[in-house]
């Protein structure tokens, strides 16, 4: 699935609160087993941008290659259910739980590791929380089989360059590159990146860090009202957690602040009564479509996030101009969302919808992993796009801004 970056799915994978029964006393401890090699500042991590917006890597579980995530937003790293099996890792010895997720409370059993280790970290011992992970949760054909968490990834400096896309861990305490300053901690319940947003003359906070969020902002629907702001116009949108979908109001504002570091452009996603913010006590998050704008570096210990403008710094949004959001899905698009306000709405389109052409060309295949090109859905205003259903029929959307 590939969608234009302002009608992207922001693809939530954090997982913050506490299991109902609690954890043994090896996954309370956030560094144990942990260490950095003596050059772990040379080693660094080359990683791609899901469509999802998420940094995928790789790491060794076991001597085993596994495709990961960087997510500062999951208290406890994650395996898949297939790569648990496939890897043969062991049960271990805890009894299973609920943990809430972006969209409702999801099932966690646990298995232990012998070793782990990307860049210059490694790991000896420890466990991961086993889940379902679909490929829905990366936007694209092919799921990932770990989430590098915060119980791993608190141990140390993060920096994340963004531009070059690659990230290496360092000594907390590291200052590799100068830049403005933002409040960083560990919650002290949830265990993941804490840090606070300012809008206007409002400073909301806690907001987690989530480096595995492929939004920009979201906030809670208390947050929101509390900032005062006052856009344009609202539209809606949708994101996939691990508990399952949720909908949310959709925003641009043209500026914020993080610290000391000015914002513009930012969107800005609402959650409804009740959502996660509420579940967990916070908010809202920081996702990495924000943070892609710098070079960052995450380092909780010391207290501070510090971020230095990328060459992407002050990109603006792109906006949706048809209000389809779509993905892909065996040689078709089918249309997972119809934002309010919008010409889609206008004419009729449903969740659901099949799109098998587009103004006469079929939808491509797609290789495991890939992505397809829909770029139309946030074209120019004006332009009228033919759209070929898969049913046979064909509508024309003349897009237009609507937020």
């Amino acid at each position: 699935m590939h969608l234009p970056r302002l009608a992207s799915l922001p693809l939530l994978f954090a997982v913050t609160a506490a299991p109902a029964q609690s954890p043994p006393a090896a996954l309370s401890t956030a560094v144990a087993g942990v260490s950095l090699t003596a050059d772990s500042e040379a080693r660094w991590v080359d990683f791609t941008l899901t469509p999802g917006n998420q940094l995928r890597f790789t790491i060794q579980v076991n001597g085993q290659s596994a495709t990961a995530i960087l997510d500062t937003g999951v208290s406890f790293s994650v395996a898949s259910q297939r790569f648990a099996s496939a890897a043969r890792l062991e049960s271990a010895r805890a009894p299973a739980a609920q943990a809430e997720a972006i969209g409702g409370t999801v099932p966690v059993n646990w298995v232990a590791t012998r070793t782990l280790g990307f860049g210059g970290l490694q790991r000896t011992g420890g466990r991961f929380a086993v889940v379902d992970l679909k490929a829905i949760a990366t936007g694209s054909a092919q799921p990932v089989e770990v989430l590098v968490g915060s119980d791993i990834l608190s141990c140390c400096a993060l920096d994340i360059d963004f531009d070059a896309s690659r990230f290496r861990l360092l000594p907390s305490g590291r200052m590799p590159f100068k830049g403005a300053s933002v409040p960083l901690s560990i919650g002290p319940r949830s265990k993941v990146f804490i840090s606070e947003v300012t809008i206007g003359n409002r400073r909301l906070r806690p907001l987690i860090v989530d480096t595995g969020d492929g939004s920009a902002l979201t906030l809670s629907r208390a947050a929101w009202a509390l900032s005062g702001a006052r856009p344009a116009a609202l539209t809606s949108a949708v994101a996939f957690g691990l508990g399952g979908q949720i909908e949310t109001d959709l925003a641009i504002l043209p500026t914020a602040r993080l610290g000391s570091q000015p914002l513009t452009n930012v969107e800005v996603r609402i959650e409804g009564k009740g959502g996660f913010s509420d579940l967990t006590g916070t908010s809202g998050r920081i996702g990495s479509a924000l943070l892609q704008r710098y070079r960052v570096l995450l380092d909780p210990r010391a207290g501070h996030m510090v971020m230095l403008p990328g060459k992407n710094a002050d990109r603006v949004p792109v906006r949706s101009t048809s209000g389809l959001l779509v993905g892909y899905d065996h040689g078709r698009l089918r249309v997972l969302h119809v934002m309010r306000r919008s010409p889609a709405a206008a004419t009729g389109w449903r969740t659901g919808d099949l799109i098998c052409t587009v103004d006469g060309t079929a939808i491509p295949a797609v290789a495991a992993g890939g992505s397809v090109d829909t770029g139309w859905s946030a074209g120019k205003a004006g332009r009228t796009v033919k759209l070929g259903l898969c049913n046979g029929t064909e509508r024309r959307l003349t897009l237009k801004q609507f937020y």
